[in-house]
């Protein structure tokens, strides 16, 4: 189901995007689709390809199987020959990656002006991103020439057009300053935007900046709340700062210690850091925090909350958390 809806969600995000109505499904792609929703890669494949010369859809599908590897071995030169023949039938997706294929030189000599091309047909397709990828070349200036006012519209064109990888992008720019003048507001206020947008990894990045009072007054409330967000949709790196945290929220005023949800986050949330990391510092810090949590945590609480944060590792496993 996996490969199915990372599929369709490509072909038709800009569709979807830029607000023009959706293909209706190939009905001669039905057995297709079928066997590649139950996971029998090898019919799937050769059902697709029976459609392969004269389906834009079946030339996307396997330009994804070649790509992604599935149930095969990963083949990025027939993926991107398959990509060009659908991004030739104007499917938004197919032509992203046929810029990354001439970014990249998968299949054909490297030409950053060819992938700027498509990068550009993609993004007038409703595929934002894209513009963002022209950006990325014209600011590092590796295979086009350097533009970085060129370069730093196009990836705020994209972020203004709602995309959110593009406002995740745009904020790391604004917070690296490395590529283009530091401006710590400008990257709060993307991670933001793009964190309302469900993106993981700003959530988390929003988390730190909020925690931390970087590109505006610190907010320890809203930088749990978002934290806790992304650790809930299994994004690793936020357990062990959620956990901290917890750690550090306001006691009981009642009994000066903390109050027993706060621990029991505590305790759960530092468990699941453990149980996807190797970094001995993390584990370091890991260990002296249950040290803490276990002392004064109720010894029958901990089956019931372990159970939990198995579960909760079971849905999310380390491999899919990042």
């Amino acid at each position: 189901m996996r490969a199915v809806g990372l599929a369709l969600a490509l072909l038709l995000a800009g569709q979807a995007d830029a607000q023009v109505p959706r293909q209706a499904p190939d009905p001669a792609l039905k057995l297709a689709q079928q066997a590649l929703a139950a996971g029998d890669y090898v019919k799937a494949y050769r059902e697709y390809e029976r459609h392969g010369a004269d389906s834009p859809l079946a030339q996307f599908t396997l330009g994804l199987f070649e790509r992604e590897g599935w149930g095969r071995p990963a083949n990025p030169v027939a993926a991107c020959a398959w990509f060009d023949k659908a991004a030739a039938a104007n499917v938004p997706a197919a032509q992203q990656f046929v810029g990354d294929c001439f970014a990249q030189g998968i299949g054909r000599a490297v030409d950053g002006q060819a992938a700027v091309q498509w990068y550009r047909k993609a993004g007038a397709s409703g595929i934002y991103a894209a513009l963002c990828s022209a950006g990325e070349l014209y600011l590092s200036g590796r295979i086009v020439d350097k533009n970085v006012q060129e370069g730093l519209a196009l990836c705020t064109a994209a972020a203004q057009a709602e995309s959110p990888p593009a406002m995740l992008r745009l904020a790391d720019l604004y917070r690296a300053g490395t590529q283009v003048p530091q401006d710590l507001k400008l990257a709060r206020y993307w991670y933001e935007q793009a964190a309302q947008r469900h993106n993981h990894e700003a959530q988390f990045r929003l988390g730190v900046m909020l925690s931390e009072g970087d590109g505006g007054p610190a907010d320890v409330t809203q930088a749990r709340f978002w934290l806790e967000h992304a650790a809930a949709e299994g994004y690793a790196p936020a357990y062990l700062p959620t956990a901290v945290l917890y750690a550090n929220a306001p006691v009981d005023p009642h009994t000066g210690a903390l109050t027993p949800n706060d621990l029991a986050k505590v305790y759960m949330w530092n468990r699941a850091a453990k149980g996807v990391t190797t970094n001995p510092l993390q584990l370091a810090d890991i260990a002296r925090i249950d040290g803490m949590v276990l002392a004064v945590m109720p010894a029958q609480w901990q089956p019931d909350l372990d159970r939990k944060v198995a579960d909760h590792l079971a849905k999310f496993p380390p491999a899919q958390s990042h």
